[in-house]
């Protein structure tokens, strides 16, 4: 894929995606473990929340088990085109 063509919502969703699969984790296990509601996780999910607050991507995180540096330094996020308003 080539630099900068998935949006910053797409590389978050597929991350919390990726981790939910090796932490073999359902949404309604990780709303228990982060104390995000399913209907929060399923909105980030499925799109209907494209821009999560970085206060519910720490608390999925620690859910998760992983630190945010974890959760954000993979090569999805450095290949992020930059923001336009």
């Amino acid at each position: 894929m080539e630099k900068g063509t998935k949006n910053t919502y797409e590389t978050v969703r597929e991350r919390l995606l990726e981790l939910l699969g090796e932490k073999r984790m359902s949404i309604h296990k990780l709303a228990m473990e982060s104390s995000v509601p399913p209907s929060t996780i399923k909105n980030i999910l499925y799109g209907k929340s494209i821009n999560p607050g970085i206060v519910t991507i720490k608390m999925l995180c620690d859910g998760l088990g992983v630190t945010l540096p974890e959760f954000f330094g993979t090569q999805g996020f450095a290949e992020l085109a930059p923001e336009t308003g």
